[in-house]
């Protein structure tokens, strides 16, 4: 089988794809004869209303970064109560989603973002949806193509957009990152930065190559925590730092300093992508020293455990007026949150 392709032939292949006449792009893109199937489609959660009554359980502390055990099958269920979704408007101090990576391949082709911003919009139409966050990894080795592509569905969003670089953006220029990211939301004019919502400080920090971090960064982000307190803050990054995920442990920030910022007193949650997790396959929320880390899955491809299955899923943020912060997954197509996924914790915890 002939697997070097020709740019032409992609996008021809592309187009057909796009328009349903062809079910892969590329040869690559087909299992080899003897792959094992792939497992039946995971069912849709049951909805909020089939959980048990009574108060979420408490968050457990997760293990050290250097004890974490490999998740291989399904973690247990996260820390869990009622639905964020469930709060009333006038106890909701902020409300956001977030999405994950996409850089679809090889063609530049995103029905998972086109239809988590379809759901998102809908959710802001029933409800609230104060604004949306990216964590990198939109644009598949920063190409124009990719941009191009992704950019319609971005721009219908009716919540405003705020995204960070990912490694695959840093595959062409700062500069171009920013020329769409301004399309996106003619508000975004840096690849770092910070918003003020609600009772919460946004840190929003693009890598400087890959997803790392050199020295001035880590100093720049340090800054901007130690500015904000005592509001907790968010920090947003395209990956964790190592060890954070046992499932790929020796992915994220490698700089040491990185443990300065995670150190934090004010420092609440970290919110990343990167690592394209299934989030029925994994340990995907866990709080560590007082930090509570949040993995946004990808929209277009999974790679861990392993690529057989790929549910297209976000994951939103409601903040409460006294503190309360409950955290939903959301799969695309499926109007309520997968309860099997809901995450729950305080603000108002004692100070490390």
């Amino acid at each position: 089988m002939i697997r070097t392709l020709s740019m032409p032939w992609i996008r021809a292949a592309c187009a057909l794809a796009a328009a349903g006449f062809l079910a892969a792009c590329s040869p690559d893109a087909a299992p080899p004869a003897d792959a094992p199937d792939a497992p039946p489609a995971t069912q849709d959660a049951p909805s909020n209303g089939d959980m048990p009554a009574g108060d979420p359980a408490p968050a457990e502390t997760a293990p050290a970064m250097d004890d974490a055990p490999a998740s291989a099958e399904a973690p247990a269920a996260d820390p869990a109560g009622p639905s964020g979704a469930t709060v009333a408007e006038d106890d909701i101090a902020v409300r956001f989603a977030v999405l994950g990576d996409a850089e679809p391949k090889p063609c530049a082709l995103f029905p998972g973002v086109e239809a988590a911003v379809l759901d998102v919009n809908a959710l802001a139409q029933a409800g609230r949806i104060d604004f949306v966050l990216g964590v990198g990894d939109l644009a598949h080795k920063g190409t124009e193509i990719q941009y191009e592509n992704v950019t319609p569905a971005l721009q219908s969003l009716t919540a405003p957009f705020y995204p960070i670089m990912g490694n695959e953006e840093h595959g062409d220029t700062v500069e171009r990152f920013l020329e769409f990211a301004g399309q996106w939301n003619p508000e975004v004019t840096e690849a770092s930065y910070t918003l003020e919502r609600g009772p919460v400080t946004f840190v929003m920090a693009s890598p400087d190559f890959s997803r790392q971090f050199n020295d001035e960064s880590i100093d720049w982000i340090l800054e901007q925590v130690r500015a904000a307190a005592p509001r907790p803050v968010f920090l947003v990054v395209h990956g964790a730092q190592v060890g954070v995920y046992a499932e790929n442990p020796d992915k994220g920030v490698e700089n040491p300093r990185f443990l300065e910022i995670v150190a934090e007193p004010n420092l609440a949650a970290v919110i990343s992508g990167d690592l394209h997790m299934d989030m029925d396959r994994v340990r995907h929320s866990l709080e560590i020293e007082g930090v509570h880390y949040f993995h946004i899955p990808g929209l277009e491809r999974t790679k861990i455990p392993d690529e057989t299955n790929h549910t297209p899923m976000f994951r939103v943020f409601t903040v409460t007026n006294d503190g309360e912060v409950w955290v939903d997954t959301y799969q695309t197509g499926v109007a309520e949150p997968l309860a099997r996924h809901a995450y729950r914790f305080s603000l108002n915890g004692e100070t490390r």
